[in-house]
C-alpha cells in the first residue's frame, strides 16, 4: 500500500485490491482464479499453490507471483531470463538451502544426533526440500525423522510425536 502510495494509487480512491484467501484449501483456488478473471482485473497477484490455478484461467492478465522453488523446474515460466507468457515473478529458491539450513541448525545444536523435520506435504516444494534435507542428513551422520503438516489440526499430533520422539533440533520446512 505505501508502495502504490508512493505511485499516487490510493486504495478505494482509484485502486482496487481484491483478496482471496484458500485456508490451506488448495481445491478452491481455480474458483478463486476464474473469479478475479470474471472481474478483468487489471493483474493478479501469486503465491506458489495458486500460480497453477492462475495461469489455467488466463493467458492475457499479468500474474506476478512468489515461490519458494525453482519456477522453470515447477512449469510456471519458460525460463528465469526469459519467463515468456504472462507469469513473471521472484523466486526464493529456498529448496536449495536445506542443506545449509541443517548443517547451521547442526552448528547451533552441537552434538545433535536427531533433527526432526515439519513439513507440509501438499506443498508443491516439499518433495523436492525432502530430498535435498536427506541428501545432507546423511552427508553428516545425522537422523532426520519428518513429521507431515499440511493442515492446521495436523501441526498438533506433529508436536505430540515431538514429545515422544524428542529430537535434539526441528528444522521447519
Amino acid at each position: 500500500r505505501s508502495g502504490l502510495k508512493d505511485s499516487g494509487y490510493a486504495e478505494g480512491q482509484n485502486v482496487t485490491i481484491e483478496y482471496r484467501w484458500a485456508d490451506n484449501q488448495y481445491e478452491r483456488l481455480p474458483a478463486f482464479a476464474a473469479d478475479l478473471v470474471n472481474r478483468r482485473v487489471n493483474v493478479i497477484f501469486a503465491n506458489s499453490p495458486s500460480i497453477p490455478a492462475a495461469r489455467a484461467a488466463t493467458t492475457t492478465i499479468p500474474i506476478i507471483f512468489t515461490s519458494g522453488d525453482d519456477p522453470v523446474r515447477l512449469g510456471f515460466v519458460a525460463s528465469l531470463n526469459r519467463p515468456g507468457g504472462n507469469a513473471t515473478g521472484v523466486a526464493i529458491f529456498s529448496g536449495e538451502l536445506a542443506a545449509k539450513r541443517l548443517e547451521l541448525l547442526r552448528e547451533f545444536v552441537p552434538g545433535s544426533k536427531t533433527i526432526a523435520v515439519l513439513i507440509n506435504v501438499d506443498f508443491g516444494p516439499s518433495a523436492r526440500f525432502r530430498a535435498d534435507v536427506e541428501a545432507a542428513a546423511h552427508a553428516i551422520g545425522v537422523t532426520t525423522p519428518f513429521l507431515n503438516a499440511s493442515k492446521p489440526d495436523e501441526i498438533e499430533t506433529a508436536f505430540d510425536s515431538l514429545a515422544q520422539t524428542r529430537p535434539d533440533a526441528l528444522l521447519v520446512g
